[in-house]
C-alpha cells in the first residue's frame, strides 16, 4: 500500500490486498480523537461513514418518548461498524452513537449519494465480510429477542458474562443495565446475589 494507517493494516489483515480503487478509498479515512460522551452520530442524521474502533468503546442507543436511554449495542477495540444495508444508508437514523470512554475511531467516508455502490462493491472478500456481518447481526437480533421473551434478568446477565466478559470490565453498570432491560439498582442487586462484588 502506498499509505499505511492502522485502519488499512487492519483491513488488509482481514481481507487481503485490495484493488486500487478500494485502496484509494481506505486511505481516505480520517482518524478521530473522541472524548467520552462526544456525539458521533445523532438521531435524525444520515450515517455517512464506516467506523473502525482502533481503541476505545462506542455505544449505540435509542431515546424513548420520555428521554430515557436504551442501549442496543456496544463496539469495543477492533470493531467495525457501518450502515451495511441500503435502507440504513438512505434514511436518517433513529439512534445515537457516542463513545463511552476517550476513543480513537477511524471514519471511512461512504459515497455521497446513499444509493451509490461502495468502492469495494463486487470485490469478493468484501462481499464475504458483508455476508458475515449481516449473519452476525441477524443471529444477535434473534438471540436478544429470545432472551427478552424467555430468560430472566439474572439469566440474561449470566449469558452476557459468558459471551462478553470484556464488557463488564469496560462498560459502566448503568449502560449494561440498560442493555439488559433493567435498572442499575436491579443489576447491582443481581450482582450481589451472584457473589459478584465488583460494581
Amino acid at each position: 500500500m502506498s499509505v499505511s494507517t492502522p485502519l488499512t493494516l487492519f483491513l488488509t489483515q482481514v481481507l487481503g490486498s485490495p484493488p486500487t480503487a478500494v485502496e484509494t478509498w481506505w486511505t481516505s479515512a480520517q482518524c478521530l480523537q473522541l472524548q467520552r460522551g462526544q456525539p458521533l452520530l445523532r438521531a435524525g442524521e444520515q450515517w455517512r461513514h464506516l467506523w473502525w474502533v482502533e481503541r476505545g468503546a462506542l455505544r449505540l442507543y435509542y431515546l424513548d418518548r420520555d428521554g430515557a436511554e436504551s442501549n442496543k449495542n456496544f463496539f469495543l477495540d477492533g470493531a467495525l461498524c457501518w450502515p451495511i444495508t441500503l435502507t440504513l444508508r438512505q434514511q436518517p437514523v433513529m439512534f445515537h452513537v457516542e463513545p463511552m470512554e476517550d476513543s480513537v475511531v477511524w471514519a471511512l467516508p461512504l459515497p455521497t449519494h446513499p444509493s451509490d455502490p461502495l468502492p469495494s462493491a463486487g470485490w469478493a472478500p468484501w462481499t464475504a465480510l458483508e455476508h458475515r456481518v449481516l449473519c452476525a447481526l441477524l443471529d444477535g437480533k434473534m438471540q436478544r429477542e429470545q432472551e427478552f421473551l424467555q430468560l430472566s434478568a439474572r439469566q440474561r446477565y449470566a449469558r452476557l458474562l459468558e459471551q462478553h466478559p470484556q464488557w463488564t470490565e469496560r462498560i459502566a453498570l448503568k449502560h449494561l443495565a440498560s442493555y439488559l432491560g433493567v435498572t442499575d439498582v436491579s443489576l447491582s442487586r443481581l450482582r450481589s446475589e451472584m457473589g459478584l462484588i465488583k460494581g
